[in-house]
């Protein structure tokens, strides 16, 4: 299986809800660190998995979205706690909706809040 990572960084801001987590339910900023891996058996005749370039480019796309909001004023994020988690999940959704490739097996997206408290979601294709 081969893998192929782009990782990325960018600050916004959230503030959980549904339950007491002390300074964690006031606003607050984070400055996030994301990594995508695309992962695949197979290459295409020029030996990629994907274009790194075409990688870069969608996930900064979707960065740019998310940068410098909070989290909770997002449509997708209704109704949800804005967890890693969840941010995980949202974004590994939307990349895999805009990356284009036929080799892909499947994507995941890691999301670190500090250097060392991260949450990941993988996605099958």
């Amino acid at each position: 299986m081969y893998t192929v990572a782009v990782k990325r960084d960018f600050i916004a801001s959230h503030f959980l809800v549904g339950g007491d987590w002390g300074n964690e339910n006031e606003h607050h900023a984070h400055h996030y660190a994301v990594e995508v891996r695309l992962e695949g058996r197979q290459l295409d005749q020029h030996g990629y998995l994907a274009d790194i370039c075409d990688i870069e480019s969608v996930l900064d796309s979707q960065l740019n979205y998310y940068r410098d909001k909070t989290l909770n004023e997002l449509p997708e994020f209704k109704d949800l706690n804005p967890s890693i988690e969840h941010f995980a999940g949202i974004l590994c959704q939307n990349l895999a909706a805009h990356i284009r490739t036929d080799h892909l097996d499947a994507i995941s997206v890691k999301i670190w809040e500090n250097a060392m408290v991260w949450a990941k979601f993988r996605k099958e294709l």
